[in-house]
């Protein structure tokens, strides 16, 4: 019968001479976990109270910061590689265009509301990342004087309602070069095939 022992090979370092196993090191938390969805309730917040003054920016901040830690597991995670210099630019044109928007808006609202020509648009949408899309969607309502109603990825659109607009196609070129061009380039994200047709319209619509 072969004994069997505990004891270690010659020359091999005793349990006790090697101390316990260090502990795993606990990984940290990054601080912007979601920053599409801190982009897109800085500028959702903006919009809501209509200012840009440095209070509100804070806020905005904020906000930003603590729903994505508080809906985090419900969440999908955050893509991979953002190209943050993009995104501070892209946020920067958003606020401007808010503030922009909201005296063109007051200007036609408090001027002669038969002559607005109100319309729905749709917007084809040049890639399938679902982060581009979904803030696209944000930034659209956020920007007075037009609302994101539905993202028919189906149908690789989002429609959206203008409060005034002579020239849909023009909505379009505008909303893709301003917007949703620098996302994709912010993401990284792949193109789909162009469509053929530019832009669809159902204009009159009160």
């Amino acid at each position: 019968m072969t004994r069997v022992t505990d004891s270690a090979p010659a020359g091999a370092p005793s349990v006790s001479a090697l101390g316990p196993a260090p502990a795993p090191t606990p990984q940290r938390r990054p601080w912007w976990p979601h920053p599409v969805l801190s982009a897109a309730v800085g500028l959702a917040w903006c919009a809501l109270v209509g200012s840009v003054a440095p209070v509100h920016l804070l806020s905005a901040a904020l906000l930003g910061w603590a729903v994505p830690r508080l809906v985090g597991g419900l969440l999908v995670p955050a893509p991979g590689r953002i190209r943050w210099r993009l995104a501070l630019g892209l946020l920067l044109r958003v606020l401007w265009d808010v503030a922009v928007c909201n005296v063109v808006v007051a200007r036609q609202v408090l001027g002669r509301v038969d002559r607005l020509q109100p319309a729905w648009v749709a917007v084809p949408l040049a890639t399938a990342h679902p982060h581009v899309n979904a803030l696209l969607a944000a930034i659209i309502t956020t920007t007075p004087g037009t609302v994101s109603c539905v993202v028919d990825e189906a149908q690789a659109l989002i429609w959206v309602h203008v409060l005034h607009t002579t020239d849909p196609a023009a909505v379009v070129a505008d909303i893709q070069a301003r917007y949703e061009a620098p996302l994709i380039a912010v993401l990284g994200a792949g193109r789909r095939p162009a469509p053929a047709d530019a832009a669809q319209t159902l204009g009159g619509v009160q």
